[in-house]
């Protein structure tokens, strides 16, 4: 994790959540598993975290 961030969040900062696409999938392939996540999702089920994707 960077350290900017890392400083940030150790200052009660927060982030809405990091997706890292995956570069072995394509464009659309990225989007469709982000509106999945989207839709399946609650306001802050990522908040603070950072996930790589696909995480299905």
């Amino acid at each position: 994790m960077p350290v900017h961030l890392t400083e940030h969040l150790e200052q009660n900062g927060h982030v809405p959540g990091i997706f890292i696409l995956n570069s072995k999938l394509s464009i659309g392939q990225n989007i469709e598993l982000l509106l999945l996540i989207y839709e399946a999702s609650f306001d802050n089920d990522y908040q603070d975290r950072i996930y790589n994707l696909p995480v299905l």
